[in-house]
């Protein structure tokens, strides 16, 4: 009989987390259960519960980690182009596609409700609320420069991230017509999103 793997407390969490994600690649939401990621983690039935609770408490987790990375990726392109409001912009635009892209399942996890009670994991409201915070840093700038409209900077920047998050989707999906990929690259057409919210000076 195989020996069950130990890991450190903390090593522990991040071993169901990864095992979660693995899951979530191959099966979905549907495949998800503490019982699979224990065997794909390599370590009792019962372990998991000293992390979380249930699924719902994985998911939130999964989600979390999620969000904290995509906040890393954003946050370092955005300070990198600080000085360059513009290219600051398509640049962040284009590093969240590449986040999709690169994480689907993960980012279809994040963004799809599947979390039934979000506020019992406090955790997951202040990773995501920090995330759609820098969009509105990111979109203050662009209003003071003159890239984007004017207008309440919270609604700006959710109607910028809604334009790239529905555009992700729809490519997630495959909803995008072959004869619009075709058209233009993928960075192309996320710039050609953004655009619809630039002021005119600037497109």
């Amino acid at each position: 009989m195989p020996k069950k793997k130990t890991y450190h407390h903390g090593d522990l969490k991040n071993a169901l987390i990864k095992a979660g994600m693995e899951i979530l690649a191959k099966d979905g939401v549907s495949g998800l259960s503490l019982r699979k990621v224990a065997g794909r983690a390599g370590v009792s039935h019962t372990a998991p519960y000293s992390h979380f609770a249930d699924k719902q408490a994985l998911i939130a987790a999964i989600s979390t980690e999620g969000f904290r990375q995509l906040y890393e990726r954003v946050g370092a392109v955005a300070e990198e182009y600080k000085t360059k409001p513009s290219r600051q912009l398509k640049e962040v635009a284009w590093t969240y596609v590449q986040f999709a892209l690169d994480d689907r399942d993960r980012f279809k996890v994040m963004f799809s409700g599947v979390l039934e009670k979000e506020k019992e994991y406090p955790e997951f409201v202040a990773a995501s609320q920090r995330n759609f915070q820098l969009v509105k840093m990111i979109v203050e700038a662009n209003q003071a420069s003159g890239v984007l409209r004017s207008g309440p900077s919270d609604l700006v920047a959710l109607s910028a991230w809604g334009i790239i998050h529905g555009f992700i989707m729809l490519l997630l999906e495959g909803q995008i017509s072959h004869a619009v990929l075709e058209q233009m690259s993928l960075r192309d057409l996320v710039e050609f999103q953004l655009g619809q919210i630039m002021a005119k000076s600037s497109k």
